[in-house]
């Protein structure tokens, strides 16, 4: 009898995706079974392939195709990858994000669709297109939100700490220096979100002193521009050069330790297993943060962490 197949649908963003995949863990360990799919943006695609409990990833462009409406590659590809969600087969189609466009896409996979309740969902409306309505407490870290609804539909309990299950890349980038170093990943996506540049700086030099180099990633151009900027007030420290999704996961998984804003980037380090302090100043970390042993969130919404605080957290005293 062939094994059942599951279609995850969790498209975006990357901290979205992360904390999917302790529910992916899970699922292999209590169904072994199973043959497990899961569509996601494009973008996180290659992330999604670090999870070996995953057989088949199905790429959509859904966002190029927002941004490049008039492409007609953006129309093919989007084809493309819906073709392969309506024709896979599947015996269980499982929306853990609760919008509307994931239930677009879910309800092509011509399967039932679990998913959240009304009250659950995080767009109403989504879960109408639900076959199988499931209620989540809403004040749950998303880990567990998603843990629990895919324990639900296949009947087991929780009864071990939350496992992202990800296989890590087996080296760091070619141009990561041979010596210990610290990811300091100081970009947001709004500017609430982040730490200030004096605050970074300070913690850099500390680190120096202590022995270990900084690394400042930026993903877009002007966030590179800051990360130099940075860079140029902290001895030894480096400034990441462009790196895709995958380049980013084989930093941070050998990495000494990871100091993060509320990114997806600072989620994957945790997923990684690295010893990280997450720094919120606008977030509630009750609900998005840093969760699994090796994370520590500090501050909340117009409370960012100190210097001094991070330092402890990271195991350094600040000079007196």
């Amino acid at each position: 009898m062939p094994a059942p197949r599951i279609l995850f649908v969790k498209l975006s963003s990357l901290g979205d995706v992360i904390h999917h995949m302790p529910a992916v863990t899970d699922l292999r360990a209590h169904r072994p079974d199973v043959d497990i799919g899961w569509v996601v943006e494009e973008a996180y695609a290659d992330l999604v392939r670090l999870h070996p409990a995953v057989g088949e990833v199905i790429a959509l462009g859904l966002r190029r195709l927002r941004a490049s409406v008039l492409a007609p590659r953006a129309w093919s590809d989007a084809r493309h990858g819906l073709r392969r969600v309506s024709r896979g087969g599947w015996d269980y189609v499982i929306d853990t994000q609760g919008l509307l466009k994931s239930a677009f896409v879910a309800r092509r996979a011509r399967a039932p669709v679990f998913g959240y309740d009304r009250r659950s969902a995080r767009e109403k409306w989504a879960a109408r297109f639900n076959d199988v309505k499931l209620q989540v407490p809403r004040d749950l870290h998303a880990v567990e939100r998603n843990r629990r609804v895919v324990a639900q539909v296949f009947g087991y309990s929780l009864e071990v700490p939350a496992d992202y299950g990800l296989a890590p890349p087996a080296s760091p980038p070619a141009w990561v220096p041979p010596r210990q170093y610290v990811v300091l990943l100081h970009a947001a996506s709004r500017p609430g979100k982040r730490w200030p540049d004096e605050r970074w700086i300070a913690l850099g030099k500390l680190l120096h002193e202590v022995g270990y180099a900084a690394i400042l990633p930026g993903g877009t151009p002007g966030e590179r521009e800051a990360a130099a900027r940075l860079a140029a007030g902290i001895p030894g420290a480096i400034a990441a050069p462009s790196m895709d999704l995958a380049q980013a996961a084989a930093l941070l998984a050998h990495a000494s330790h990871v100091v993060g804003v509320d990114t997806g980037l600072t989620h994957l380090a945790v997923a990684l297993g690295r010893p990280t302090v997450g720094v919120y100043a606008a977030t509630r970390p009750q609900l998005t943060g840093l969760h699994g042993a090796s994370g520590t969130s500090l501050g909340g919404p117009g409370e960012a962490p100190t210097v001094g605080e991070v330092a402890q957290a990271l195991g350094y005293a600040p000079p007196a």
